[in-house]
């Protein structure tokens, strides 16, 4: 909003900051309103507000002065240490809430509270840009009809971002609670990759909770989530309450993360552990694919060693790039001990730095550094398994033997294998096509290479249904999956991999838990393992024993939302409607875009008979950018409960139109149409779905979407059809 020089004050000889207005601002506001509004800013002195000097109008520039302050910026802090101490953070909190309740009750409000306008002098916490804050109250309706942005989308209350609702202090303490989060956890609340998807999530997202990032105290969590609420109202009244409840925060008991099944609160097994992502000390930032690699495949090998417990990639690499305590992520994963490490790749030589460390009292157990040709990859990563092993006291059976047999001798290919699986754990239709395109170069280096074949087949089962239709996508899984076991027969992940094209294309559920039981056998640590094993059991009349391996693989993965979401599935499809939300709540916790458990919230509201709840709830799921088309269907479920059949019949004709341009999941829209009491085109798609062999019918069952065809004889020719019980 302004531009600041570094000037000096010739009358009193003492160096001060002189913003200037930017031009376009100056404009709306006007010099006469400026010079009045700010007069009333300058009468603020407050032991945490930096005091105004001067302000004036020159050749048409409006500006204003204040000190020139010694010591940094509380972002410069940030910048350096990412996350403050608990009490440093409160007492800076507490200092702002005092100095906006004290600005407050003189009719200022700020606008633009954030960590570049909070200056840390002398250890004490000063809010700066008091001065223009009353001026741009007095003008808001000029100046957002321009469409000038007031304010930071990082740090804006909702009510600020879309400029409908008149601001009052409360919007100031919504942004003290977006700078308090940040403080606490390292990272703003809200993040995205442009201005308007971060102001977008304010609207649409869960409220983020702090001990999801990082152990507090319950009160202190409530805290911030309290001010962090939509609406104004659910807010602090003032900033002396919100100050006096950080003041009390400290004394409650520490929270364990949501999310987390409760055996995991127990003490810890000594001989788990979770390995952080290698930090890539490369000068080129590319290697990254390589620091990543080498962790998952230590994480690989340690879980297929009997007696250790690992924690899975997915869990394990949510810490990366976040400077937490050791002791902190043993208590959020349930392990033992930690071992961290960082990479340095140079052409053909790599050095490898690691430490291991007992979360329970700090104290390292072991570390070492390995300096070595690119070529001895493998016996370094053996060196390490059997260290940790070692350390952790677990009797390896065949000690002569090694622990990491290669997978390639041919080094090129290796690379392009770990490339490949950096790409697939992105998880995008374009990243997972680039693995695809990665495997299959490893692939020209060596055609024996039997992870690459099952690194393909990983790729098109994730890509299928969703992105490419099941019938193009999964014969080619099923097709690198065999590759992969002829040269690798005891590869488990083939075995998931195959798994999962029986299970979800093939429908050959007695067959996929015969390979899945095998794939669980011969990794019992692949949390993945775990999650096909338990996708085929509901088609088998197992649904209780699916759930049980949903909260195994949760166990070794705590902080999977896919895992997280599919136990909510399970439980709505169980008919627990109240276990399958709470489910939900803990999945968007822990990923708040995760569109399918709004959906999943939505349909357990609707079977508790509260479709407008459940309207909501399918609204916000598909307004997120992730979300998938097809299931625009289960709004139409809700506005038919709710006899709003125009527009459901709207959404309806749009899907028919959208699925001859692009593939759309039929067994999704049938739904819609369900829900209409229109069956003949319910089994139209259904029929649709039988033909692409969509994998979403293997549980055609149990979805509650389908209930209103469960009468119709149609229904059980279906179900047969699918294979289902």
């Amino acid at each position: 909003m302004a531009i600041v020089y570094l000037a000096r004050d010739e009358r009193h000889e003492r160096p001060v900051a002189l913003k200037v207005l930017r031009p376009e601002l100056a404009s709306e506001i006007g010099a006469e309103r400026f010079l009045r509004e700010i007069k009333i800013a300058a009468g603020l002195t407050h032991p945490h507000i930096l005091p105004l000097y001067d302000s004036g109008e020159a050749d048409g520039f409006l500006f204003y002065v204040m000190p020139n302050m010694e010591g940094r910026s509380l972002r410069e802090r940030l910048d350096r240490d990412r996350q403050l101490p608990l009490n440093e953070a409160l007492r800076i909190g507490q200092e702002i809430a005092s100095a906006l309740d004290y600005a407050h009750r003189h009719g200022v409000v700020h606008r633009d509270i954030k960590p570049e306008n909070v200056l840390l002098h002398e250890g004490a916490a000063l809010v700066a840009d008091f001065g223009v804050g009353k001026a741009l109250s007095a003008a808001e309706g000029q100046i957002t009809q321009t469409g000038i942005a007031v304010g930071t989308p990082t740090y804006m209350s909702p009510e600020q971002a879309s400029a409908e609702y008149e601001v009052d202090g409360r919007s100031d303490l919504y942004s003290l609670g977006c700078v308090l989060y940040e403080m606490l956890t390292g990272e703003p609340p809200y993040t995205g990759p442009t201005a308007q998807a971060v102001i977008a999530k304010r609207f649409i997202s869960p409220i983020p909770h702090v001990r999801v990032l990082r152990d507090v105290p319950d009160a202190l969590d409530a805290a911030v989530t309290r001010s962090l609420s939509r609406t104004p109202v659910d807010r602090y009244p003032s900033g002396v309450e919100f100050a006096a409840a950080l003041r009390s925060a400290l004394s409650g008991p520490v929270s364990t993360p949501d999310g987390v099944p409760a055996v995991e609160k127990d003490a810890p097994d000594k001989k788990s552990i979770a390995v952080l992502p290698f930090a890539n000390m490369s000068a080129d930032p590319e290697n990254e694919y390589f620091s990543d690699g080498m962790t998952e495949e230590i994480i690989n090998v340690l879980g297929k060693v009997p007696g250790i417990q690992v924690a899975s990639r997915t869990s394990s690499f949510a810490f990366k790039g976040k400077e937490i305590d050791v002791r902190t992520i043993g208590e959020k994963l349930g392990v033992g001990s930690v071992l961290e490490g960082s990479v340095r790749k140079v052409g053909q030589r790599i050095r490898i730095t690691t430490q291991l460390t007992d979360v329970t009292n700090g104290y390292n157990l072991w570390n070492e550094t390995f300096d070595r040709q690119l070529e001895d990859v493998f016996a370094i990563q053996d060196e390490i398994s059997r260290a940790i092993a070692e350390a952790l006291k677990v009797k390896l059976v065949g000690s002569t033997e090694t622990l990491v047999v290669p997978t390639t001798a041919n080094l090129e290919a290796y690379n392009l294998y770990l490339k490949g699986r950096f790409f697939y754990n992105k998880f995008t239709e374009a990243d997972l096509r680039r693995g695809i395109e990665l495997f299959e170069q490893a692939l020209e280096r060596d055609p024996k290479y039997a992870r690459a074949h099952a690194g393909i087949a990983d790729c098109w089962s994730f890509l299928a249904d969703d992105w490419v239709a099941p019938d193009e996508a999964y014969p080619k899984a099923k097709a690198a999956a065999m590759h992969a076991l002829d040269l690798e027969p005891s590869l488990g992940d083939a075995f998931t991999a195959l798994g999962k094209v029986l299970c979800w294309y093939e429908w050959d559920f007695v067959g996929a838990e015969r390979e899945l039981t095998r794939a669980v056998k011969l990794n019992p640590n692949s949390a993945e393992a775990h999650f096909v094993f338990g996708s085929a059991l509901p088609c088998v009349a197992k649904l209780d024993r699916g759930i049980e391996e949903l909260r195994q693989a949760l166990v070794l993965d705590p902080l999977s939302p896919l895992f997280s979401r599919w136990l909510g599935r399970y439980l709505l499809f169980s008919g627990a409607y109240d276990g399958a939300i709470e489910q939900s709540r803990r999945t968007l916790e822990l990923e708040g875009s995760y569109f399918h458990a709004f959906l999943d919230t939505g349909s357990a509201y609707l079977g508790m008979g509260q479709p407008e709840k459940a309207l909501e709830w399918y609204r916000r799921g598909q307004s997120l950018p992730s979300s998938v088309r097809s299931y625009d269907a289960h709004l139409v479920r809700a506005l038919a409960a709710l006899g709003q059949l125009d527009e459901a019949q709207a959404i309806l004709e749009r899907l028919e139109r959208e699925a001859k341009e692009h593939y759309l999941r039929s067994e999704v829209i049938a739904m819609g149409y369900a829900a209409v009491g229109d069956f003949d085109r319910a089994f139209a798609c259904l029929e649709e779905a039988l033909t692409a062999r969509s994998a979403g019918l293997i549980f055609v069952h149990l979805d509650p979407g389908y209930a209103p065809l469960h009468g119709d004889p149609r229904f059980q020719d279906i179900v047969t059809a699918v294979g289902v019980r």
